[in-house]
């Protein structure tokens, strides 16, 4: 790409402010930096966190990825802004649980029956586990969801271990004293993302309990992020992904 583009600035065809133009790796929104160069640093495209933007910016910064034919992904936008931009892109979809708002190209699905597990304790951790599931997904991993699984009824999670165990990484994600992540990472020989969440009554303290235990956890192989990142804990399974499916191949 970048002897093409001196060619054509040798040849006259393309300016030096054109050439600068496409050879720079960020856009200058004003309010924001649009990182294009990321997707080539990374893998994936800037993601979007929509908590503290207006509906404006979002859409605005929306623009700017779309115009490098990027795929979408915006994470804690609410109902409102996310109607704001389906307006104008229609095609794009919209969790309500997750909070997610994302478009990919669907040359990008899954090719490959091999998948990331994502593991949750009860129904009031849902809203983590599904922004880790719709995460995973628009960056192109299969997904398998085991919810309502936790310890309270851990006769739950055993019918289900087999399929956990054939994961190539495991989201796991609880409130409350957080202990499910322990008991996956003690029956599995993969990788375990553990997911503290704000679920729980006072002595919770917003999932610091929780992220006290998963970070004190006797199991191997367990990494643990902040609480109700679901969004980072799918980012990180979703590289670990990709690296077994290389291992595939």
């Amino acid at each position: 790409m970048l002897e093409d583009i001196l060619k054509q600035v040798q040849s006259g065809s393309l300016s030096i402010e054109e050439a600068k133009g496409k050879l720079a790796t960020y856009e200058n929104l004003g309010f924001a930096k649009v990182d294009h160069h990321r997707k080539k640093r990374q893998g994936f495209p800037e993601v979007i966190y929509g908590e503290g933007k207006t509906k404006e910016q979002i859409l605005s910064i929306i623009k700017a990825i779309r115009s490098k034919g990027n795929n979408v992904l915006v994470t804690r936008i609410t109902e409102d802004k996310a109607s704001h931009i389906l307006k104008e892109y229609p095609e794009f979809t919209y969790n309500e649980i997750a909070q997610i708002l994302f478009w990919k190209d669907r040359k990008e699905n899954a090719k490959t029956e091999i998948y990331i597990a994502i593991v949750c304790a009860g129904t009031s951790d849902l809203k983590v586990a599904e922004e880790a599931a719709i995460t995973a997904e628009a960056l192109g991993a299969n997904v398998r969801r085991f919810y309502d699984v936790g310890v309270a009824g851990i006769h739950r999670l055993f019918d289900s271990i087999e399929e956990i165990q054939n994961a190539t990484v495991s989201v796991v994600v609880a409130g409350m004293e957080g202990a499910l992540p322990s008991v996956v990472g003690g029956l599995v020989n993969h990788p375990v993302l553990a997911v503290p969440t704000s679920v729980g009554y006072g002595a919770n303290f917003n999932g610091l309990s929780a992220l006290l235990t998963m970070l004190n956890s006797c199991a191997s192989g367990i990494s643990v992020v902040n609480i109700d990142n679901g969004f980072g804990a799918a980012y990180n399974a979703v590289l670990i992904h990709q690296l077994a499916q290389k291992g595939e191949s």
